[in-house]
């Protein structure tokens, strides 16, 4: 697929990219490469693979699930910048 300056041009207003007019020629060039390439994906043969629900076959072990407060709230108020009655302190926002 060959693409001109005026659709390089299109794509970067579109995704709000300020390309000069110098840079159009070379980039219409490399983003045809890559969708040429891309192109060459549609004549590999997948109609024997198994579609994929992640990248390996692991299967993740459970654990029980229980309720808990953590019980170490002072060692996370320990890394807060301002704490403040237990609990996290923030700039007040809204007047």
């Amino acid at each position: 697929m060959s693409l001109d300056d005026a659709t390089v041009r299109r794509i970067a207003v579109l995704a709000r990219i300020n390309v000069p007019n110098e840079d159009l020629a070379p980039l219409a060039k490399e983003l045809s490469g890559i969708l040429d390439w891309i192109e060459q994906l549609q004549d590999v043969d997948t109609d024997v693979v198994e579609p994929m629900t992640g990248g390996t076959d692991r299967v993740l072990k459970w654990r029980e699930d229980k309720v808990s407060d953590g019980g170490y709230a002072e060692r996370i108020l320990a890394n807060a910048p301002e704490p403040h009655e237990g609990f996290f302190g923030v700039p007040k926002v809204v007047e």
